[in-house]
């Protein structure tokens, strides 16, 4: 709800494409900077504790978000100024909450966990924008922000109900630097291809997402409700992607699927481009969902259970500096594109980027001889 009334509330401010992008962006680029150390700290401390507190700090930034609409303070740079806190949570709260999913579940049941949890999230993505579009066309954003902040209440209490199995719990001492971490995900194999692939669609895929309401609003000539159909669309394709692969369980693990779901991904955005209706594009951007779904549980699952448990925090924060820390360059180059050439061109060139990489993937696969 948060997100899409930000995107909403900023584009009302400004009327600027450009600057829907750079709020985005803001709220990534602490990650670009700080989710490498926050790797590192996830190898040492009580990561519970860490992802505790961190989402405290996220409670008090919605509270701000909503002070500031409702009072009529709201302007482009305290937006700025927020997204930009609120990436600092983050930074360091992925890596910490990625790796704890180890310490719940253990390794063999890592890949279903993974799925449970991305199909949890991504339902949110259906009820969440399909909520925050009705409200902003009846009362504004401020409330959408305010809900995001009172539902923090549960999940803080959730996390202090968490009571660890010491078994289940990988800590190290042992100080690896993050030139490790990179010549493991950098060695020939598939951790290169996978981490390859999600480079290319968080800067051309996903940042689709940060010019959403200006592809709602000039491309398919809708309002709020159609805004948050889009947004609920794309979660429900990922939440169908995320249920699949647990249903699966360990049979759909393997690069070959990542592979498969890329095309996917740069075929829909292609079909994106040139969407007749809102209809149209709602199903294919719930196509779209599903495979980046599936692309990022194949992977975040690979990447944990074959690095060594010294280096795992520092590949996941590599990993979450891919997925968030990189998104800040890919939402400004969506909103730049779209302020120039329109919306449309956007989605044309991600796409087409994204189909010729998976391809390039394809064949680096074949002369690496990997199954």
């Amino acid at each position: 709800m948060q997100r899409v009334a930000l995107g909403w509330l900023v584009l009302e401010l400004t009327d600027s494409a450009f600057a829907v992008g750079l709020v985005s962006a803001a709220g990534t680029l602490p990650v670009l900077l700080f989710t490498l150390w926050g790797g590192s700290l996830a190898n040492r401390v009580n990561r519970l504790r860490v992802v505790t507190v961190l989402q405290g700090f996220m409670l008090l930034d919605a509270l701000a978000l909503a002070w500031l609409t409702w009072s009529g303070r709201a302007t482009l740079s305290w937006l700025i100024v927020l997204s930009l806190a609120h990436g600092m949570s983050v930074a360091f709260e992925i890596p910490a909450r990625q790796t704890l999913t180890l310490d719940l579940v253990g390794r063999d049941d890592l890949m279903n966990a993974l799925a449970l949890n991305s199909m949890t999230f991504n339902v949110t993505r259906v009820v969440g924008p399909a909520l925050a579009g009705g409200l902003m066309a009846i009362v504004g954003p401020g409330l959408c922000f305010f809900l995001n902040a009172v539902s923090y209440l549960a999940v803080l209490g959730g996390l202090l109900m968490i009571k660890l199995d010491p078994a289940l719990v990988v800590t190290t001492k042992a100080r690896r630097s993050f030139r490790d971490a990179f010549e493991f995900i950098l060695a020939p194999g598939w951790p290169q291809i996978l981490v390859i692939l999600t480079t290319t669609y968080t800067i051309f895929a996903i940042s689709f997402l940060s010019v959403l309401p200006v592809y709602a609003r000039d491309a398919l000539g809708t309002g709020e409700v159609g805004y948050g159909m889009l947004m609920s669309a794309f979660g429900a394709g990922a939440a169908f992607g995320a249920l699949l692969q647990a249903a699966m369980g360990r049979k759909s693990l393997g690069g070959g699927t990542a592979l498969m779901a890329g095309l996917v991904v740069g075929s829909a955005l292609v079909l994106i481009a040139g969407a007749p209706s809102l209809g149209f594009a709602v199903v294919v951007l719930a196509l779209a969902g599903s495979a980046l779904s599936t692309n990022a549980i194949t992977t975040n699952t690979m990447l944990q259970t074959e690095a060594p448990d010294e280096i795992r925090g520092h590949v996941i924060g590599l990993y979450a500096f891919i997925v968030v820390g990189l998104a800040p360059f890919g939402a400004l180059a969506a909103g730049s594109l779209s302020e120039v050439y329109g919306v449309r061109a956007e989605a044309a060139v991600a796409g087409l980027v994204c189909l010729l990489v998976t391809l390039v993937m394809m064949i680096r696969r074949r002369r690496m001889d990997l199954t």
